[in-house]
């Protein structure tokens, strides 16, 4: 007889609960550039990380992809970086959480708007819009969906610009007119850059363009080399080197009264191409039936039933994948705080019916829908400290 995979041995499923919920309204992304406006004087907001001071100019250094773990992990090739991990989160030596589910569009949404994802409602990599019944892809915003519909929050660059605060963003000009930029991060003024030492050298102008100040800077380059070769591979530790002397370069170049913040949006993991690792939902049945959609991404799925069928699909889930998957109806992941402490209206049915977050290296492809995303060596999405733990490096003057 032929052995069962690992995903087949129906043991008792990871309880709901035991997931490590991010730690929002005092520790995450969405709590970093409300505490640095409020410091700065923005009315209107609240400093919710307690260890982080105030200072009259503030930038935000965003590396896509630079977890906390990767860069513990790799002292040699960010010795800058490294010699600030004592000092990180107002000198506590710790990291900060993502949010979930820990990916770009969501993570960037937290940041800009300081608001956790069942605010702001960008739930994750794809989602279904409630009012066509199609999924939407959030980072890439197709199909297309009026942006200010979607999320309607102002963003703290708005706020700032409103208190008479300097705001700027400082990124690659391909993002300027984007939707995800457009609800995430406008406000003040968008500078389009191409090259990473002509952001963070425009970066340091904007910071002292102000008495008071809040830019961000932006740097993708790494989380794509994870996603291609993996955080194990010669490309993205050279990539880890490049980002290291950026941070410094820009750390050396920050005026009087100001303090830089160097974080990211999310971790990664390497997941190796086996079926033991990579389970292929469009060659399972049994994972299909019941599910209309299947949304999210490898590590964190939401998957939409057919009317009446949630219940169903549920269990199904949990007994196929709940050794490995943190598998949770809507209500109980909301109950569980994964998408923070409330979830307003208009995103309660963005979220899936199930909600599926992994909890071994294991990614729940879709070989045939979603053949780019699945042939990805590094990935991440869910609630593991390789994907939720992110650094907030601080570099201060005075």
């Amino acid at each position: 007889m032929a052995q069962s995979a690992p995903w087949d041995q129906h043991a008792e499923p990871l309880a709901v609960g035991s997931a490590p919920a991010p730690q929002y309204g005092s520790g995450s992304l969405a709590d970093l550039l409300p505490t640095l406006a409020a410091g700065a004087g923005v009315p209107g907001l609240t400093a919710t990380i307690e260890e982080l001071a105030p200072a009259d100019r503030n930038c935000v250094f965003l590396v896509d992809g630079l977890g906390w773990e990767q860069l513990r992990a790799h002292p040699d090739e960010a010795p800058f970086l490294t010699s600030l991990l004592p000092a990180s989160r107002g000198g506590t030596g710790r990291p900060i959480t993502a949010g979930y589910p820990a990916t770009t569009a969501t993570s960037l949404a937290s940041v800009g708007t300081g608001l956790p994802p069942g605010a702001h409602g960008l739930p994750g990599y794809t989602v279904r819009n409630p009012e066509t019944g199609e999924l939407m892809n959030q980072l890439r915003w197709q199909p297309w969906s009026p942006p200010g519909a979607w999320q309607p929050y102002p963003t703290v660059f708005q706020l700032a610009h409103d208190a008479g605060v300097h705001a700027a963003q400082v990124s690659s000009p391909t993002f300027q007119n984007t939707p995800l930029t457009k609800v995430a991060l406008s406000g003040g003024t968008f500078h389009g850059r191409l090259t990473g030492e002509e952001r963070v050298d425009f970066a340091a102008e904007q910071l002292a363009a102000g008495d008071r100040a809040l830019v961000y800077t932006y740097y993708a380059e790494l989380d794509g080399a994870g996603h291609r070769y993996g955080v194990a591979s010669d490309t993205w530790r050279g990539q880890l080197m490049y980002v290291d002397r950026l941070a410094q370069r820009l750390a050396e170049q920050l005026p009087p009264r100001s303090a830089l913040y160097v974080t990211a949006d999310h971790g990664m993991v390497d997941i190796p191409f086996d079926e033991e690792h990579r389970i292929d939902f469009d060659e399972d049945w049994e994972r299909r039936a019941g599910g209309a959609l299947l949304g999210g991404e490898g590590r964190a799925r939401h998957v939409y039933a057919v009317p009446g069928a949630a219940n169903d699909v549920l269990t199904c889930w949990r007994e196929v994948l709940g050794e490995q998957f943190w598998v949770a109806s809507r209500d109980e992941a909301i109950a569980a705080g994964w998408f923070g402490p409330r979830v307003d209206e208009r995103v309660y049915a963005r979220i899936g019916d199930v909600v599926a977050a992994a909890h071994d290296d294991v990614l729940l492809i879709a070989s045939e829908r979603e053949p780019k995303e699945s042939a990805m060596v590094g990935n991440h999405g869910s609630l593991t400290p390789a994907e939720q733990f992110v650094p907030r490096l601080e570099v201060r003057t005075w």
